[in-house]
């Protein structure tokens, strides 16, 4: 069954994919692009490229922080190469606000040549003022 927060959490990752200049390869749950394949034993959200640089994209949820063997699939995910020239993949974590502060101890615990090769990202709908309030200067005079 598709839960419709994991969805949700995908497409706020795939913004921040885009907003660091990342393509989007494939992603889960998809409408044009294929699913991604497992990545050793580890499903993944997102491949993206960026010239000849390649990302990984993982959106943790709450079932994923219960889970003992994250930091495993963390570090395996962040220490990956790109098949013939060796490059270093980079591994972009989506994580909800109310976990974010979870997700960077757990960062604290991998070696320090480990966690250069993570980008730690607030996944959070962005909220637009309403209209009123975008307009309410309008009448002041700023120059007389």
């Amino acid at each position: 069954m598709l839960n419709p927060m994991k969805r949700k959490n995908i497409d706020l990752l795939v913004e921040q994919f885009w907003k660091h200049g990342y393509m989007t390869i494939s992603r889960r749950f998809g409408t044009y692009l294929p699913e991604p394949e497992k990545v050793g034993d580890f499903d993944v959200d997102i491949v993206a490229r960026h010239k000849e640089d390649y990302a990984i994209g993982v959106s943790l949820s709450e079932e994923d922080f219960n889970n003992p063997k994250l930091l495993d699939k963390i570090n395996f995910l962040a220490t990956r190469q790109t098949k013939f020239t060796n490059k270093k993949v980079f591994l972009f974590l989506g994580v909800p606000e109310e976990y974010y502060q979870n997700a960077k101890a757990l960062l604290e615990l991998l070696i320090p040549e480990t966690r250069k090769n993570i980008r730690l990202l607030r996944l959070a709908e962005r909220t637009f003022p309403a209209g009123r309030d975008l307009n309410s200067n309008m009448g002041k005079n700023l120059f007389s």
